[in-house]
């Protein structure tokens, strides 16, 4: 009896270099840069295909091929993963230490800024107005540094 071709085999590894490799596209999207699902779900997508082909591939070896490219394949696949978790959820989240940054316990610049009615607050203000409990006003400066 002549074997056939395992369709699933190639279409899983196809998704699992297109997960790969579509986050060069996804990127310039807020809402797949930020948590790459459209990227793992073509992950997951070639998994399950190339889960059903090596299933093909050893439990009826007689009606179908790919025992060892099908191997490679999910290999490869699995490696391809591997990297893009890696680059994706470690690589890209180191950022560079920042020289300019203020430390804490220094002291901030003075600095105005619009309130919640839109009317100009000064931190020297701030520091200098009393509390309710007659303590001197306290500021507390949270900077997030953003990634951009």
């Amino acid at each position: 009896m002549k074997r056939s071709w395992n369709p699933s085999l190639w279409i899983g590894f196809v998704f699992a270099i297109l997960g790969f490799f579509s986050y060069i596209f996804f990127v310039q999207f807020p809402i797949t840069r930020d948590f790459p699902w459209a990227n793992l779900l073509l992950f997951a997508f070639g998994a399950i295909f190339l889960a059903v082909g090596l299933k093909r591939a050893f439990g009826k070896p007689d009606t179908y091929r790919g025992k060892i490219f099908g191997s490679i394949f999910a290999l490869l696949g699995l490696g391809a993963f591997a990297f893009f978790s890696f680059i994706v959820f470690y690589e890209l989240k180191q950022l560079p230490e920042s020289k300019g940054a203020p430390r804490v316990g220094a002291k901030a610049p003075d600095f105005s800024l619009p309130n919640e009615d839109n009317e100009p607050t000064a931190l020297a203000n701030l520091i200098s107005s009393k509390a309710p409990n007659g303590k001197p006003g306290a500021v507390l400066l949270i900077f997030y540094r953003g990634f951009w």
